[in-house]
């Protein structure tokens, strides 16, 4: 049944996985949430519905903490320990049983733990929206050691002022041939322009999302 217009919830052995478009998509992209915000946020579901629009198959789940907090209420749960979230994209990931044709990524954090278990998976692709190359103000203390010899085909969408990585801090990284920068223009950590820039919010999120889009397809 195609599901193309609103998303779902479906419920799995391990964990609840919300679906944007059909089931029958040739091509699915595994989206992992940021740090502070969960599966459903405003920005998930955007980017979500907007690549679902375009005939691929959209996959969110949630890592344990977040997991966490939406069932005991809590704010900000901090995040599990990089093996924890690893392990929880690798088991995600096989449930769904579909590599081969699997894109894998997500927003910030999401973004990171995809780009630490993409080689070992042998996903199609990887796709980071706002990757943290760095903490915000903290350019030396950077996160790019995997990303030298990554082998599998990535593409990093980065807002030209998000703090977390500015164009003139990436320059100087040694990254991967396999990894695509594309800048949104006047773009924060989610895209968002000032009003001075003449750009929307709208505009960096759809140029996102059809980029996302192209390059899924293309996997």
């Amino acid at each position: 049944m195609s599901r193309s217009s609103s998303s779902s919830e479906i419920n799995y052995h391990m964990t609840a996985l919300l679906l944007d478009g059909s089931e029958r998509a040739a091509k699915t992209f595994l989206f992992a949430h940021g740090a502070g915000a969960p599966m459903d946020s405003p920005f998930m579901q955007r980017v979500a519905g907007g690549i679902a629009a375009s005939g691929i198959r959209v996959i969110r789940f949630e890592f344990p903490y977040m997991h966490r907090q939406r069932e005991t209420g809590q704010r900000r749960v901090a995040p599990d320990p990089p093996r924890v979230l690893m392990q929880s994209f690798r088991a995600t990931i096989d449930q769904l049983g579909c590599c081969s044709k699997l894109v894998i990524g997500g927003k910030s954090l999401g973004g990171r733990i995809a780009s630490m278990v993409a080689d070992d998976a042998k996903v199609a692709g990887l796709v980071c929206l706002g990757y943290p190359f760095h903490p915000p103000g903290q350019p030396e203390k950077t996160r790019t050691k995997h990303l030298e010899n990554l082998l599998t085909q990535t593409l990093i969408l980065q807002g030209t002022r998000d703090s977390f990585g500015r164009p003139e801090d990436v320059a100087g990284y040694k990254l991967s041939p396999a990894v695509r920068i594309e800048w949104l223009e006047d773009g924060d950590h989610s895209f968002k322009p000032r009003i001075r820039s003449g750009r929307t919010e709208a505009d960096n999120l759809g140029r996102a999302i059809g980029l996302i889009a192209e390059f899924i397809a293309a996997r």
